[in-house]
């Protein structure tokens, strides 16, 4: 009897990490109070650059399945990670980890911003903060599309999706009604 062929090595598929529901907690405490504004660079550059939990490849596809699901797509790609990772309990300090300080924190920030919203500096700076949000949302989605594959088709869809809500103004529900069918067809028929 002959032993089976060997797996290149990018079938074969590395077992997971088993990583600590603690250790989980505090990196999405980090990711958390890293992020204003937005958290997928954070997310991204904590779980796949810092502790490598997961690859490029597995941030996107994981990313990809959460926005599928209802709730936040970082919340659920944290639920899904801590999960596979650690089981419920890692699930759990995921959740834990990203929601709790953020809550208390956001608590605070609304009752100091209560009492000096007319000052000019607040202003100013809440302007500031949202700039430098917009700046880490390009960088992280010129990253993630950089290991997709190079398509034309995904491409399309996004530049048809931009001008839509984008520039259009049209509900972002209408547009995925419309294009999402189109897009997985087109997907779909690519894989054929």
């Amino acid at each position: 009897m002959t032993d089976p062929a060997p797996q290149p090595a990018e079938e074969r598929e590395a077992p997971a990490p088993r990583i600590r529901p603690l250790d989980i907690f505090l990196a999405f405490t980090q990711i958390s109070l890293s992020g204003f504004g937005g958290v997928m660079f954070w997310a991204r550059h904590v779980l796949v650059e810092r502790r490598r939990w997961l690859t490029d490849r597995e941030f996107v596809e994981t990313l990809a399945m959460g926005q599928m699901l209802p709730g936040p797509n970082i919340f659920n790609l944290g639920l899904m990670m801590g999960y596979r990772h650690a089981g419920l309990p890692g699930a759990f300090a995921a959740m834990a980890g990203f929601m709790g300080w953020p809550f208390l924190i956001v608590i605070g920030i609304g009752m100091l911003y209560a009492r000096y919203e007319h000052l000019v500096l607040v202003q100013q700076a809440l302007s500031g903060m949202s700039s430098a949000a917009v700046g880490l949302l390009i960088t992280n989605g010129v990253k993630m599309a950089s290991i997709l594959p190079r398509h034309w088709r995904p491409w399309l869809f996004t530049l048809l999706a931009f001008a839509g809500v984008g520039v259009l103004r049209w509900p972002l529900i209408g547009v995925l009604g419309v294009l999402a069918p189109f897009a997985v067809a087109a997907a779909w028929k690519r894989t054929r």
